[in-house]
């Protein structure tokens, strides 16, 4: 038997660690340390298993028109069952949710979070396993912020307003369905040259402030 703790980190390009570039597209990846996910770990010190889930353009709910791979519900079910047993997951996705052409109001984005929230709660056993569901942490990405090229700014046009409710309507989700919440508003802004993702800074921030939460979560 191990006391290590199991974090599921579920989310998109934020937690896949996207560095953002004036083009645009295309990228690279952050090394682990420099991502929110790595930093966390780093923070929360040995006995704690980060299992990294980021998918760039990832929505909560959504089939995307451009990329069958990137609802989140759809995957979800299958990445809980391979990866139990846990003791928490964290959500932190939304951002997509906001683009144009998904014509969806932060309610609706909440709603797509919620029903994150129920497959967690439902992922109790997994498949042919007797393990219990994990806690939940549900995390709403900062505000978006200008963006340089004209692409970005209109595929997420009117979102830098939906991201920016985005955090009033989790937490009111998250009382709701009765699962723990973080503000990344709270501690960072969208800093990146593109005006979508995090710089190193913002990730390390991040990732020290969730794993205070994290002790919280896993000691209560």
């Amino acid at each position: 038997m191990t006391d290590q703790k199991s974090i599921l980190c579920y989310g998109d390009s934020l937690t896949w660690g996207w560095i953002p570039v004036t083009e645009g597209a295309p990228t690279l990846r952050y090394p682990f340390k420099e991502r929110w996910t790595g930093a966390m770990a780093a923070e929360l010190g040995p006995g704690h298993h980060i299992v990294e889930e980021g998918l760039s353009a990832r929505t909560t709910s959504l089939d995307d028109p451009n990329d069958p791979r990137l609802n989140g519900s759809a995957y979800l079910p299958a990445a809980l069952a391979s990866h139990l047993p846990l003791d928490l997951v964290i959500v932190m996705l939304g951002t997509n949710d906001t683009k144009s052409y998904f014509r969806r109001t932060p309610y609706e984005i909440a709603n797509g979070m919620a029903k994150l929230a129920g497959q967690i709660y439902a992922s109790a056993g997994g498949v042919g396993a007797a393990y219990p569901a994990p806690k939940i942490l549900v995390v709403a990405p900062p505000p978006l912020a200008p963006m340089p090229h004209p692409f970005f700014d209109g595929m997420f046009e009117g979102g830098r307003e939906k991201t920016a409710a985005l955090a009033a309507q989790y937490k009111a989700m998250a009382d709701f369905m009765k699962v723990d919440f973080f503000d990344a508003g709270s501690v960072i802004s969208t800093d990146g040259c593109d005006g979508i993702h995090f710089t190193a800074e913002n990730n390390i921030t991040l990732g020290k402030a969730l794993a205070q939460k994290v002790i919280e979560i896993l000691s209560a």
